[in-house]
C-alpha cells in the first residue's frame, strides 16, 4: 500500500481491511488530498483478490465532517471547468466505493455530514453509534448534494431523501437506522465490540460467495424481471456450485464440520 497522509489502510490477518479517515484534527474532513487518496486506496483495494470484506472508519470523535472548509474557501475562487474537475474527482471516489468488488462495512460515530452520508450510502451495509448525528447539510451553504445524491435515495428512499436535502435537519443514529442507511446502532461505547462481532460474523462465510453475491444483488438492482436477468441468476448458481469453495462448502455441511474458510474461527459452525 502506498503511504498516504490522509487515510491509513491496514490489512489484518484474518483476511480484511480497515480503510481508516485520518484526519483526526479536521474531523476527517474530505479535501482533494484525500479524495485522491481514497481513490488511490480503493483501486489497490480493488486488486487484491484476496480481501473478504472491507470497514469504512473514521479516526477520532467523528466518522466525517464534510467537506474541509479551507478547501471550500479555495473551490469558491475557481472556475467553472476547475469545479467541474473537483466534481469528477469526488464522483469517481463515490463510484468507485460503490463498484468494489470486496463487501463494504461503514462504521458510523459522532458526526457524518454532507459527503460523508455519500460515503456511507456507498457501502453494502452500515452500522453507527445511536447518537450518531448526521446530516445533508449542503443546502445550508447554498450547495447541492449534487455528485451524492443517486447513491443517497437508493440508501433511504426519494421521499427521505427530499426531507432531509431539502431541510437540511440533522438526524440521530437511531433515525439512520429507521431509514435504512444504517443497519443496526448501538451506545457508542459498544460500538468498537459490535464492529468486532460484525466482523467475527463476515468471516464465517465464503470469501467467493460474498463476491459473487454482491455481484448478484447488484445485477439484480430494483428487481425488475428479464430474460437475461434470469440467465443471469441461473448462471450464478451453476458457476459457484462447481466452484472450489461451493464444492468445499456444500461436503463440509454434509460432512457436519467447518469449510476450509473458517478453519481458524472459534465460533461454533452453525
Amino acid at each position: 500500500m502506498n503511504d498516504f497522509s490522509t487515510l491509513e489502510v491496514i490489512k489484518d490477518p484474518r483476511g480484511f481491511a480497515t480503510l481508516w479517515l485520518s484526519r483526526e484534527d479536521k474531523n476527517n474532513a474530505f479535501n482533494a488530498q484525500m479524495i485522491r487518496e481514497l481513490i488511490v486506496a480503493l483501486d489497490q483495494l480493488a486488486e487484491d483478490a484476496s480481501l473478504r470484506f472491507v470497514l469504512l472508519r473514521g479516526r477520532g470523535r467523528h466518522f466525517s465532517a464534510g467537506a474541509d472548509l479551507a478547501w471550500m474557501q479555495q473551490s469558491a475562487q475557481l472556475d467553472f471547468n476547475t469545479n467541474l474537475d473537483d466534481a469528477r474527482e469526488l464522483g469517481e471516489l463515490m463510484y468507485a466505493l460503490h463498484r468494489l468488488k470486496a463487501p463494504t462495512l461503514a462504521v458510523v460515530q459522532g458526526a457524518a455530514f454532507g459527503g460523508a452520508l455519500g460515503l456511507i450510502s456507498c457501502c453494502d451495509m452500515a452500522i453507527g453509534a445511536e447518537d450518531a448525528q448526521l446530516c445533508l447539510s449542503e443546502v445550508r451553504i447554498g450547495l447541492a448534494p449534487a455528485v451524492i445524491s443517486p447513491f443517497v435515495v437508493k440508501a433511504i428512499g426519494e421521499r427521505a431523501a427530499r426531507r432531509y436535502a431539502l431541510t437540511a435537519e440533522r438526524f440521530s443514529g437511531v433515525r439512520a437506522r429507521e431509514l435504512g442507511l444504517l443497519a443496526e446502532v448501538y451506545p457508542a461505547n459498544e460500538l468498537d465490540a459490535q464492529v468486532e462481532a460484525w466482523v467475527d460474523n463476515l468471516l464465517l462465510n465464503s470469501p467467493q460467495a460474498l463476491r459473487a453475491t454482491k455481484d448478484l444483488l447488484r445485477e439484480v438492482d430494483d428487481g425488475e424481471l428479464s430474460p437475461a436477468l434470469r440467465r443471469y441468476c441461473e448462471n450464478t448458481i451453476a458457476r459457484i456450485r462447481v466452484s472450489p469453495e461451493g464444492q468445499e462448502g456444500l461436503r463440509a455441511f454434509l460432512e457436519k464440520r467447518r469449510p476450509a474458510w473458517q478453519a481458524n474461527e472459534k465460533e461454533p459452525r452453525p
